[in-house]
């Protein structure tokens, strides 16, 4: 097959390949994107692990699983009688999967309206010719490219425990984590991040006993204190068993169960049975199969590869991007990362500012944060003043019948200039958008506390905790 030329081939096409992808074509430049995503019919499924088997999926089953909550145990306060209430397994996780088919098929969608040469296959370096990189690609679609400029964005992978492999019958990867056939009975979840909490919750709904096992010695120490102590209480009331400071001893795993013995905080050997076991610590750079070694792709001490404050690698016209280099592993700073690589490699000036990166847990209620804790600027000696407003004060919350938490704010005590947005509570992943983009213009308190917000609407809560920084709340 004769060598197809482009100016730039991104390999990898989750949420940081495919949009780098789609911006550098919009910038005039011939690009390719290499994935090897397959659906079980062995259909081309680009979308990396956040569409297929991470953000996509994950919330579908927290949408399934949360209407399920609420109809056995909200719709009565609503005057909703709900008689004979049951769950289909199948049918919802039936429905997860045409969520995924959709986001598939809409990501195919993009590459055609752009012109973009897409390759269902797996990308590895080949060899340089002059300025030009040589790129494999072995599947599918198969062929051989080559391009001035290559973008890596092969995303990462789950993090096992030692001596105790993924099968995803007993021990279950996130991928494993949203295939679940039926609810098990008894749920062991290996570490209480985004991805235990979140795959906890929706089988804790849907009638399953769930015990976390977390070796920190508290919940979501990245998050604001205030905030993990509120999302610790929550969760508590809802019955979620959460141990922390845990040392995971022996895994033992049956024909259909698996065994984990682990010493507690104060070191005492406890050991527990579950039907299934979700593990959840961590994900590791994914960099198999690209022929790095063979072109001199240079990686760090912890696999990730390499790169500047640009997404620049040490080889001339390969760039990184996503999970595979440092930074926060989130789908939207990938994403941020490829849009700002496909600009520089346009000779425009691409930016990306990891402190207005928002973090957000889906569980409910809904966790999410922007720039700076309030440890954080104790720590740093950070002049600085806050303010908080509960949701339980807020007349749309309580239409909903969703009070639970509360907005804080944090402001520097000089400027004024707003350091950082905690939300924990209903459409906490929503309002904390506000919070970013004040942030991108460098807005002080007062200026959110002199905006005018829509009556009733959640986001007052937010004007109200900019209210609350110089202690004249209206509405508690």
């Amino acid at each position: 097959m004769a060598e197809q030329s482009f100016d730039v081939v991104v390999i990898g096409g989750g949420p940081g390949g495919y949009i780098a992808a789609i911006r550098a074509a919009q910038l005039g430049l011939a690009t390719a994107c290499i994935d090897d995503g397959s659906r079980s019919d062995g259909k081309p499924a680009p979308g990396g692990t956040c569409t297929n088997v991470g953000c996509i999926p994950s919330k579908a089953l927290l949408q399934s699983s949360e209407n399920f909550e609420l109809a056995g145990h909200a719709f009565a306060d609503h005057g909703i009688g709900v008689a004979g209430l049951t769950i289909d397994v199948a049918k919802m996780l039936a429905r997860k999967d045409k969520v995924v088919a959709q986001n598939n098929d809409g990501i195919l969608y993009l590459f055609k309206k752009n012109a973009i040469a897409y390759f269902h296959g797996r990308g590895a370096f080949a060899g340089r010719d002059g300025e030009r990189w040589r790129i494999a690609v072995d599947g599918p679609g198969a062929g051989s490219l080559s391009a001035r400029h290559v973008i890596v964005a092969t995303g990462s992978s789950p993090r096992a425990l030692p001596g105790t492999p993924f099968d995803n019958l007993r021990v279950l990867d996130n991928a494993g984590a949203l295939s679940i056939p039926e609810v098990p009975k008894r749920l062991g979840v290996v570490g209480a991040g985004v991805i235990g909490l979140e795959m906890g919750s929706v089988w804790r709904r849907l009638g399953a006993e769930v015990t976390i096992l977390e070796a920190l010695p508290t919940l979501l120490p990245a998050a604001d204190e205030a905030i993990a102590k509120e999302a610790r209480k929550a969760f508590t009331r809802q019955g979620l068993a959460m141990h922390f400071g845990v040392s995971i001893g022996a895994v033992r795993v049956g024909e259909d169960r698996v065994d984990v013995e682990y010493k507690d905080a104060a070191g005492a050997a406890q050991s527990a049975g579950f039907d299934r076991l979700i593990v959840s610590i961590g994900r590791v750079p994914t960099t198999a199969g690209l022929n790095g070694d063979g072109v001199g792709l240079k990686l760090d001490s912890r696999g990730f590869v390499e790169v500047d404050a640009d997404c620049r690698t040490n080889l001339p016209g390969v760039w990184a991007i996503g999970d595979v280099v440092r930074g926060p592993m989130l789908a939207h700073k990938a994403e941020e990362e490829g849009v700002a690589v496909a600009e520089r490699i346009a000779g425009q000036h691409g930016h990306v500012d990891f402190n207005t990166v928002p973090w957000v847990i889906y569980t409910s209620p809904e966790i999410a944060w922007v720039g700076e804790t309030e440890q954080h600027l104790k720590a740093a000696g950070t002049a600085y003043r806050a303010g908080s407003f509960p949701f339980s004060a807020n007349g749309r919350a309580r239409a909903l019948g969703d009070t639970s938490g509360f907005v804080k704010i944090l402001a520097d005590a000089a400027d004024d200039r707003i350091l950082g947005m905690h939300v924990i509570g209903p459409m906490a992943s929503e309002l904390i958008a506000e919070g970013v983009v004040a942030m991108e213009f460098g807005a002080a308190s007062e200026d959110l506390a002199r905006i005018c917000h829509a009556h009733p609407s959640l986001s007052e809560a937010t004007k109200e905790a900019a209210l609350a920084v110089d202690k004249r709340t209206l509405n508690l």
